[in-house]
């Protein structure tokens, strides 16, 4: 049957990329660790996308102020996805372009101590890539979620997690796993481990 082949041959994949991450796992807990001191300094997390990558960034800030977990109540914590005021992303395309619609609210929201994710399976975005650039200046810690190669974005961002596969799906399916580990490590050293 035609989705039981489908279903298989996405479990391999996945099962290849995990296996890539490996070498990743260091970088992980690091980022969280910077999650977790960036939120308990008072400061905030901010994320940022196009397309999928753009429900991406909504969905894991979502985690962090609503909740990750059903069976462990907590505190909201400070998360904003830069991809979602649609008057404020038209009005930035129309009036500077489109590359500066990340770029302008970093400007307008962040402060030094920060955190800005940005994802971009390609690691080519000219708006993440802007947006990055400008955090980087004003002393808010950079991420990078991507793929293939890593891209441009990957040689200014302060940490990367790169997907190891080609293909934009795998790619997408990845970083949301690795959004949902963040949001659960995140978690843990705030409440848990380090309360």
């Amino acid at each position: 049957m035609k989705i039981k082949k489908l279903f298989d041959d996405a479990l391999r994949e996945h099962k290849k990329v995990i296996d890539g991450l490996e070498a990743f796992y260091p970088v992980i807990e690091e980022i969280a660790s910077q999650m977790s001191e960036t939120i308990k300094r008072g400061n905030k997390i901010m994320l940022c996308g196009n397309g999928g990558s753009a429900a991406d960034a909504q969905h894991i800030a979502t985690e962090f102020m609503v909740r990750f977990r059903g069976d462990f109540n907590r505190r909201s914590l400070p998360a904003i996805a830069l991809t979602t005021d649609t008057s404020l992303l038209t009005a930035c395309a129309n009036d500077y372009g489109y590359d500066e619609v990340f770029k302008r609210q970093v400007e307008g929201l962040g402060n030094e101590g920060d955190l800005l994710i940005g994802i971009s399976t390609s690691g080519n975005s000219p708006n993440v890539f802007k947006a990055l650039e400008y955090a980087n200046k004003q002393n808010i810690n950079t991420v990078l979620l991507a793929g293939r190669d890593g891209g441009k974005i990957a040689k200014i961002a302060r940490y990367s997690i790169i997907i190891p596969h080609k293909d934009t799906a795998r790619i997408q399916e990845a970083h949301i796993t690795v959004g949902h580990i963040l949001c659960r490590l995140t978690e843990e050293l705030i409440f848990i481990i380090n309360p």
